[in-house]
């Protein structure tokens, strides 16, 4: 029957078309549906524009996992990452700070700012890098459940048990106060200058409905860590083409192995009958039968607004409806008809190829936070600037250049009940433009077009529940066996043959693909079916 397939699944961002990907290599019939006229997500490169390419969702890469890129042989089906080296945080009078990836001339350029963080910086390398290198190893494996304690949940509680022993009396107490700690006492810990503390700041909060003194932040600084590009660790690169590559390559490798793919096919609720899935139905009406259906929307989406409520228990919707996911970000992407001037930065500066900000200190940062809770956008936004075109030139046409800017904070519903539509929309836009124009005068009169994405305006064109790129805090309370519910962090769910594998579960978010391979590790094991690849056709 065209209708009846081995598996279907719903979504086809990158952990969907992960997860299916895997599963088709196994020998399974699979199908991914997909309510947009596209593919990829929020990993998406959309014309916009006539000429330039816009990344206008995710727009860097690092977290990928390489041993998805590498099971999937991605780059063989047109991955390509490449690297950039540096960034820089301007200041408001007139000086900056560069980063480099260069250990002797960050060295260099730290000294500019504090002699005595020269040093500081090489301890807090040090203690992050012992940090990833304790964490790394669970990103591609099923957290234990501490309440059901099977015979794999019991093996698993023993090798968190020996890693954390490993790390010795005083690491393990500084592996716990890191992991609860607000990413501003972390680097206070550290560091006198006030740029240096906001140059690294930014990856602690950005995402998230968090500021930089709120506790759990560290930890969001970590989990943006822990990629790495050609074996370089903690490095990011651009996507050749844009982040539409990532989903490409994915669906690439889905359709070689014999999977099917239909966009514009939004679904309307699972089937379920005798506590078990047997497939969906359509927006359109139509039904699609399958004994294993897996979700890549996050765990409210799928729950409360996909399943009769009558098929699942009020405590687990409950834990569902807990579950934080707080939208704290917009995206603009410009379209540009040649290079900003920026008045600090020296001429053809290596760090203008890299990430770029504008935030002089913590405080500032927290004074952004503070608007977001009282429903504002903030007025002094920390945002994440690059223009893929200085490595990348393919994004637009000769000369002219495309500008991606990731923005804290922007609240998913205004103060007072008012709508993002119209007006609100271009303040917001026109506050971060104004702050860019400070340090590069002229910048507003290069903008040829610009795309204005507010939380709002992310949920309803992606799919992600308040706009939050991780479906879901990455705070403690939130991880590893907690993430996304208590008791169903193995990817299950309390209907048997529905599965979840978005960034709602673990490890969390960012275009990383280990929560797509390591729920098509489980269902395979349910299936009793080996996969063609290593890590994900073993148990954890």
């Amino acid at each position: 029957m065209a209708n009846r397939y081995d598996a279907i699944v719903v979504g086809a961002g990158h952990n969907g078309l992960t997860a299916a990907s895997y599963l088709a290599r196994s020998g399974l019939k699979v199908l991914v549906v997909e309510r947009n006229d596209y593919i990829g997500g929020a990993a998406v490169s959309r014309e916009l524009h006539p000429g330039w390419t816009y990344s206008n969702c995710s727009y860097v890469c690092s977290l990928l996992r390489p041993e998805v890129q590498r099971e999937l042989d991605l780059p063989r089906h047109g991955l390509q990452v490449i690297p950039y080296e540096s960034g820089a945080t301007f200041m408001r009078n007139g000086d900056y700070f560069a980063y480099y990836s260069d250990h002797d001339a960050l060295r260099r350029e730290i000294a500019r700012h504090s002699k005595k963080d020269v040093d500081a910086y090489d301890r807090y390398s040090r203690f992050v890098t012992r940090q990833c290198r304790f964490i790394k190893p669970l990103l591609m494996r099923t957290p234990p459940d501490p309440v059901r304690l099977k015979p794999r949940d019991i093996q698993e509680m023993l090798y968190l048990a020996r890693r954390f022993h490993d790390l010795g009396p005083r690491e393990m107490a500084d592996t716990l106060r890191f992991w609860t700690m607000s990413v501003g006492e972390f680097l206070d810990d550290f560091f006198e200058s006030d740029v240096i503390k906001a140059h690294i700041a930014g990856s602690g909060i950005i995402g998230t409905g968090l500021g930089v003194y709120s506790p759990g932040t560290a930890y969001v600084l970590l989990h943006h860590y822990m990629g790495e590009v050609d074996g370089s660790i903690g490095a990011w690169g651009f996507t050749r083409g844009g982040m539409g590559g990532v989903s490409a390559a994915l669906a690439s490798a889905f359709r070689e192995a014999g999977g099917e793919i239909r966009t514009g096919s939004a679904i309307e609720k699972f089937l379920v009958s005798g506590g078990r899935v047997t497939g969906v139905v359509l927006e359109n009406g139509d039904e699609i039968t399958a004994p294993t259906v897996v979700s890549n929307m996050d765990v409210r989406r799928t729950f409360l607004k996909h399943v009769d409520g009558d098929d699942l228990s009020d405590d687990f919707k409950k834990a569902v409806r807990r579950f934080k996911i707080r939208g704290s970000s917009g995206k603009i992407n410009v379209a540009l008809d040649g290079a900003p001037d920026f008045i600090a930065a020296p001429k053809n500066a290596a760090f203008l190829k890299g990430d770029l900000h504008a935030s002089d200190s913590l405080e500032e940062l927290d004074r952004a936070y503070d608007d977001w809770k009282a429903g504002r956008w903030s007025q002094e936004p920390y945002f994440d600037m690059l223009i893929p075109t200085y490595i990348d030139p393919t994004m637009a046409p000769p000369g002219k250049h495309m500008m991606t800017l990731f923005v804290q904070y922007a609240p998913y519903e205004l103060a007072g009940g008012e709508s993002w539509d119209g007006p609100n929309r271009e303040a917001f836009a026109d506050t971060v433009i104004d702050k860019i124009e400070r340090h590069a005068p002229g910048f507003r009169d290069l903008i040829v077009h610009k795309e204005v994405r507010t939380p709002w305006d992310i949920e309803r064109e992606v799919g992600l529940t308040e706009g939050n790129i991780f479906q879901g805090e990455l705070t403690f309370d939130q991880l590893l066996f907690n993430r996304p519910v208590p008791g169903y962090a193995d990817y299950r769910s309390p209907i048997k043959g529905l599965y979840v594998c978005g960034s709602s579960s673990h490890p969390g978010g960012g275009v990383m693909a280990a929560p797509g391979a390591n729920a098509a590790r489980e269902i395979l094991g349910d299936l009793g079916r080996q996969s063609r690849s290593n890590s994900v056709g073993r148990a954890a």
